[in-house]
């Protein structure tokens, strides 16, 4: 068994390469990310293995289709670059649903405390040998009323942090969990009364852009925004545009709409050609992780594991539980309610 592995790093192929190995899978290994043009290189491959900024596109399906693809294999619990209905019918595409909810929550938390504790900002002082305090007043977690959008397993995970810290926890979530112990409201509701808003839903037609002027509007003055689900979940000119009106207190971002050419490279040499993260990233109330949420050693080998998983079923048996699909229209309750393989 081939596959061809786009978008490599170096921290992706010592697991996948040691699991490959044992289940008798070998794995080649390209640095491109896939896409129109790189499509080719997947000539005489089984399977694909793509990550969030692959692009997985009606005319890279078709491409793959001819080359004799049979399975795309994220490495991400995301999907939102593939084009799955599209894809129905030609080539199978299987996920990578949880991996380490752990690292992600926790993620979110780390960067709300640097942000309200201003400890980046001392850590570049300090380093100055600048000892001073001044400008580096925070304010207590503890009583504020953080805003949770999602209520998946990460989204819970960042709740239980969340109340370990003494605050009082507002959801929302389109598919509330009956008898989870969680305080749903509306999304207005939560706009309105959050301190703090965490994102940590999917990206969808439903989702898209949730965060706009509108809802921005509507927020407390000096609301902390977090996201470290998927970037375009927030309209990045409204939130510029609210944090230059003093609407918006701080901005946490692990995600960004148009990362795909800038994150996970190296651009410490190079002019940034996107103007509005660039002015975003200005802002002194504004930190910037490069998507780097889930990069923990635990899921690094969770991730290869459930991915190697997943080509092992399908291949064996033609039937992967973490296959998408798009039978029934509707790729999350069609997971759910598939008993075997798509199609």
């Amino acid at each position: 068994m081939q596959i061809a592995f786009f978008d490599t790093k170096p921290y992706d192929k010592p697991s996948f390469e040691r699991l490959g190995t044992e289940q008798g899978m070998t794995f080649k290994f390209f640095e491109t990310k896939l896409n129109e043009d790189t499509a080719s290189l997947a000539a005489g491959c089984d399977a694909v293995c793509v990550f969030v900024n692959d692009t997985v596109n009606a005319a890279v399906i078709d491409k793959l289709y001819l080359l004799g693809v049979k399975l795309i294999a994220l490495r991400s619990a995301g999907y939102n670059n593939v084009d799955v209905r599209h894809a129905f019918g030609k080539i199978h595409v299987v996920h990578v649903p949880a991996y380490s909810p752990y690292a992600i929550a926790e993620h979110a938390m780390a960067l709300l405390l640097t942000s309200v504790r201003r400890i980046h900002k001392a850590y570049n002082r300090t380093r100055e040998f600048n000892f001073s305090l001044n400008g580096l007043a925070g304010f207590d977690l503890h009583g504020k009323t953080v805003g949770v959008v999602g209520t998946g397993r990460i989204g819970r995970i960042f709740i239980d942090i969340c109340h370990g810290f003494g605050m009082r926890v507002l959801a929302y979530d389109r598919f509330p969990k009956d008898d989870a112990g969680i305080d749903y409201v509306s999304k207005e509701a939560l706009f309105a009364q959050s301190d703090i808003i965490s994102l940590h839903c999917p990206l969808t037609d439903e989702t898209y852009h949730m965060i706009d002027k509108a809802a921005i509007d509507s927020m407390k003055p000096g609301v902390v925004i977090l996201n470290t689900s998927r970037g375009a979940l927030i309209d990045a000119q409204a939130l510029l545009d609210g944090i230059k009106a003093r609407k918006v207190g701080a901005a946490c971002l692990d995600v960004y709409e148009e990362e795909g050419d800038i994150f996970f490279e190296d651009r410490s040499g190079h002019i940034l050609s996107d103007d509005l993260l660039a002015r975003l990233m200005t802002m002194p109330n504004v930190i910037v992780t490069s998507h780097q949420a889930f990069l923990t050693a635990e899921a690094l080998h969770n991730i290869a594991e459930t991915t190697v998983e997943n080509l092992r079923s399908f291949f064996d048996t033609g039937v992967c539980e973490n296959e998408l699909c798009y039978r029934c229209g509707k790729v999350e309750q069609c997971k759910k309610n598939r008993p075997g393989r798509c199609f």
